[in-house]
């Protein structure tokens, strides 16, 4: 069966970086799935943070973590990463890493079949 586990989340400081990994199995060819990065904070929805197509070769970010934080996969690995950096106390929030099963990366929640359980992200002042 699919499996996707985020590590890497964790307490730092306004202004700090993380390295977000979530590693894939079961999904069969890994460099078949676009991937993609949602957090959701407390009390809010989940919102999307950003995606990657196949290959790596493209990639879209929501507006309030451009500039800030990168996508990036290792099909060797199985692996899709999400660098965050200059985190803000407004990053607080669980990271999903999530799988679709297409080439072609896509910013809706609802494209995505195959989710990770989350990996806590907390930003203090």
């Amino acid at each position: 069966h699919v499996q996707l586990v985020e590590s890497g989340g964790g307490l730092v400081q306004a202004g700090g970086s993380l390295r977000l990994s979530c590693a894939a199995s079961g999904l069969g060819a890994f460099k078949n799935y676009a991937m993609g990065w949602f957090r959701q904070a407390p009390g809010k929805a989940r919102e999307f943070v950003s995606a990657i197509n196949w290959s790596g070769g493209s990639t879209y970010y929501a507006d309030s973590v451009k500039g800030r934080f990168t996508i990036s996969r290792d099909n060797a690995k199985n692996t899709v990463y999400l660098q965050v950096n200059s985190l803000q106390p407004e990053d607080t929030a669980v990271y999903y890493c999530a799988a679709r099963n297409s080439l072609v990366l896509s910013t809706m929640e609802s494209d995505f079949r195959s989710w990770g359980q989350g990996t806590q992200v907390t930003v203090s002042s």
